[in-house]
């Protein structure tokens, strides 16, 4: 076995391969435990040449003229490997993805390409009655701030056209769909439009009382899970390139991120972490799910690992107004993360919230017991804590527009309530939107 080409190259290149990729190299031997001795190297030839690996190519930044000029390199190895591609470019984390078979990442490693790191694109998943109000964001509305001429971008499972969204005028400001490639608004998941409605439904057919945190933001959305509530690193980093490409064009501050991938601690710069921390220096503010494997320390996902971003556990309001009977979600992710960074952030509402139903889609089908009267459908989970927390910080963008990500994040973290639970759990501990808005907040 040590001398397969496989066990060799992962071995040489370790530090350049991460764990996902390490292991599916030597899974590429698993058929040779009931295959004679004789056979196992015309057979690893062969599997070399036709199993195919999606990863995710990172650049040595320090060490290359160009990404184009490497990305190039790269396409000129890998045309003549059968049943291997180059699939995306990232520009913005030095970056692309690829289909490639063994001997393909062989003859990449052994040529002078500046490869810092390759990653198995992995899969990702998807991780208002009384949610708003126990927020006290419903203050702020009455005050005027409604996240008005601010925009969410919800990168999710898409959002269907729902008339909490479009009525009396359509808010769904763009779409764009790298799943199936479609132009119009649609959710064959219902995950996204919850996580829409969370943010900046407006209550329309439920005369109000099912209402997001900033019911006149606008909202656009970016389809990177499929029907099922998954996809890849690769899409999802696709789909949040497209947010800083069009920042200007569609007026993106904020993007809400209610999925995530197992973190791996060896690696806290992982290419999750690297787009959405070029989004957040690009001046959208991006606020990510924790994670829903608690209540076990060090269960927080990636991105949510990153320390730029604003990382939102949940929290369950009893379903009452008053405070006084919240507890945290037992699902809720725990830090500490990467280096010990205290995570998550902050807590918001994430038990119980009802928001807008999918009508058709694949959650609307399978979990009947979940709708709530004809139009708005009851979910749980850090994803739906993570829209909430996406629709205050557009109610605090609306009253100070000047605010910097760092600065946004600031702001909430100080408008959050300490509620005696440890850092690695609660954060700042738990929002409170009434709090959130701060005048001439750096003091000039």
């Amino acid at each position: 076995m040590l001398g397969f080409s496989m066990v060799q190259l992962t071995r040489k290149y370790s530090a350049k391969f991460d764990k996902g990729i390490r292991q599916s190299l030597l899974h590429l031997y698993k058929p040779m435990r009931r295959t004679p001795c004789f056979l196992h190297r015309p057979l690893e030839g062969i599997l070399k040449k036709t199993k195919k690996f999606p990863v995710i190519i990172e650049f040595d930044q320090e060490n290359t003229i160009s990404q184009k000029s490497e990305i190039d390199k790269v396409h000129q190895l890998v045309k003549p490997q059968l049943r291997s591609k180059v699939k995306h470019q990232f520009p913005n984390v030095c970056s692309c993805s690829a289909n490639l078979t063994a001997s393909a990442i062989e003859k990449l490693m052994d040529s002078d390409c500046n490869i810092k790191k390759i990653y198995y694109d992995r899969e990702v998943k998807a991780l208002m009655d009384v949610a708003s109000p126990s927020i006290h964001a419903r203050e702020l509305n009455e005050q005027g701030l409604t996240g008005k001429n601010v925009n969410i971008a919800v990168v999710d499972t898409g959002v269907q056209p729902h008339k909490d969204l479009t009525e009396p005028t359509n808010r769904i400001i763009a779409f764009k769909d790298f799943v199936k490639d479609k132009t119009e608004p649609y959710d064959d998941n219902g995950h996204g439009t919850h996580c829409a409605g969370d943010a900046a439904g407006n209550g329309f057919l439920s005369d109000g009382k099912y209402q997001g945190s900033a019911p006149e933001a606008g909202v656009i959305g970016v389809k990177v899970l499929n029907k099922m509530g998954s996809g890849s690193l690769s899409t999802i980093i696709a789909g949040i390139q497209w947010c800083i490409d069009h920042k200007d064009e569609y007026q993106i501050d904020i993007i809400s991120l209610s999925l995530g991938a197992e973190a791996d601690e060896s690696d806290c710069n992982d290419p999750l972490v690297q787009i959405v921390n070029a989004a957040w220096e690009n001046n959208i503010v991006v606020c990510v799910a924790a994670g829903n494997s608690g209540p076990d320390q060090r269960t927080i996902g990636t991105p949510a690992i990153s320390s730029k971003v604003i990382t939102v556990g949940a929290i369950g309001d009893q379903n009452t107004v008053e405070r006084g009977d919240d507890e945290i979600a037992s699902f809720s992710s725990r830090g500490p993360t990467c280096g010990e960074t205290s995570k998550p952030d902050l807590l918001a509402p994430g038990v119980d919230i009802i928001s807008l139903r999918a009508s058709g889609s694949f959650l609307d089908k399978t979990n009947k017991t979940s709708r709530v009267e004809n139009d708005y459908f009851s979910l749980s989970g850090t994803s739906m804590a993570t829209p909430i927390c996406a629709g205050v910080a557009a109610l605090v963008l609306q009253a100070q527009p000047e605010l910097s990500p760092d600065e946004m994040k600031q702001q909430l973290l100080q408008a959050s309530v300490d509620i005696g639970l440890p850092e690695y759990a609660q954060g700042a501990g738990y929002l409170d939107a009434s709090k959130a808005i701060i005048t001439n907040p750096s003091g000039k």
